[in-house]
């Protein structure tokens, strides 16, 4: 199984017409989504609301295929975001969080021990900066990570959290990961003056086995061991991308686990990377086709996914 810790949100998305739509959202939320839609066991761990939104959120990972048996629920209100989509389809966001359900997530909050039956770990987003949740997972994965994959998506937001602190946290994070998949942006912030490419190398150094990074339109790039790949996206009408990176992750996830590869050092071929990243790839570009946080199904993979 894989538990996917951190934030569930509600993204309340401008409209052409001035109005507002809600939204469910969430890093962690939307990948626990996607790979639950993907055929991947999956639980969610983060803390939910007892509101409306927080009722409809746990519905939906439920509806989904995701376990809430991990997950905490308290009368806070649900976390909001604030999503400005522009005229491409790309969003931006600012995040009503104080006194709400997503960063009261306290170590009391998660089990004491992982089963047996856990063998990887997803965090990001949200879940690395707003604390007490940034502390419980950060500890959560330090206690647990031993023989476990661990994926971390940073999903930079800043101006949430100090950027030192945020920073620091970051890139003690990434020198206990497996995997990490961030985007070139992400990439240009944790690692300044640096390209994508160099920011990798740099990254493998650390001890990561596998770097993925995400460039939008323009596909993906790898680099694992003496492997340096870079995948085309499939091109798309692009509705918006909220959510798409999420639906990438969790497709490289997916992947890795149809294939028996989900392991604290997984051993891939040229073809199962390039394989891995074309069907993450194609998950995002689903995402991408139409509005807000809603992945694709496996059904919906086609002729890329796995059996």
């Amino acid at each position: 199984m894989i538990v996917v810790c951190g934030e569930a949100l509600i993204d309340m998305i401008q409209n052409g017409d001035g109005t507002q739509r809600a939204a469910p959202g969430g890093g962690p939320f939307n990948t626990a989504r996607a790979l639950a839609r993907l055929g991947a066991p999956t639980a969610f761990l983060g803390r939910l609301s007892t509101d409306k939104f927080g009722r409809e959120l746990s519905d939906l990972l439920v509806a989904d295929g995701a376990s809430l048996q991990l997950a905490s629920v308290g009368p806070e209100p649900t976390t909001i975001a604030l999503a400005d989509v522009d005229t491409e389809g790309l969003a931006e966001y600012q995040f009503l969080v104080k006194g709400t359900s997503a960063p009261n997530l306290t170590t009391e909050m998660v089990p004491v021990q992982l089963g047996h039956e856990v063998n990887a770990i997803h965090l990001g987003t949200l879940g690395l900066v707003l604390e007490p949740m940034a502390s419980t997972l950060v500890e959560l994965v330090r206690r647990e990570r031993e023989g476990r994959l661990v994926m971390l998506d940073p999903n930079i937001r800043v101006g949430l959290a100090d950027d030192t602190e945020y920073r620091d946290r970051l890139k003690t994070l990434i020198a206990e990961s497996t995997i990490v998949k961030a985007s070139d942006t992400d990439l240009a912030w944790l690692y300044p003056k640096r390209s994508y490419a160099s920011a990798a190398e740099q990254i493998l150094g650390e001890g990561v086995r596998l770097v993925v990074v995400t460039l939008g339109a323009d596909g993906a790039f790898s680099a694992y061991r003496d492997l340096r790949l870079h995948v085309q996206a499939p091109p798309v009408e692009v509705v918006d991308t909220i959510g798409a990176g999420d639906a990438f992750g969790a497709g490289l996830l997916a992947w890795l686990h149809d294939h028996s590869l989900i392991e604290p050092s997984p051993s891939l071929t040229e073809g199962d990377l390039r394989s891995a990243l074309s069907y993450a790839c194609l998950a995002a570009s689903l995402t991408c086709a139409r509005a807000g946080a809603d992945p694709p199904w496996k059904r919906e993979m086609g002729g890329e996914g796995p059996g």
